[in-house]
C-alpha cells in the first residue's frame, strides 16, 4: 500500500529533514547553568513536523515559529 498523504511525499519529507536540521542547529545545543538541554528534541521534533504539516514550503520563519510556539 502506497501512502499518498501530501505530507510525507518525497519533496515534504526533505523540507522536514531541512526544517529538523535547522532547528536541531539553532537550539539543540542550547544547556542551561545545570547542562540540561533547554529545548527538548521531542519540542524540535513536532515543530518540524508541524511546520510542513501546516503547508508550509520552504524554512523561511521557522526559527521565529519555534521561539513563538515551541520555547
Amino acid at each position: 500500500m502506497i501512502n499518498e498523504d501530501w505530507r510525507y511525499s518525497e519533496q515534504k519529507l526533505e523540507l522536514r529533514q531541512k526544517a529538523y536540521s535547522l532547528l536541531l542547529n539553532r537550539f539543540g545545543s542550547l544547556l542551561n547553568e545545570n547542562g540540561e538541554p533547554i529545548h527538548s528534541m521531542r519540542s524540535i521534533t513536532e515543530c518540524a513536523h508541524d511546520w510542513v504539516s501546516q503547508g508550509n514550503v520552504n524554512t523561511m520563519g521557522i526559527i521565529k515559529y519555534y521561539e513563538a510556539y515551541y520555547s
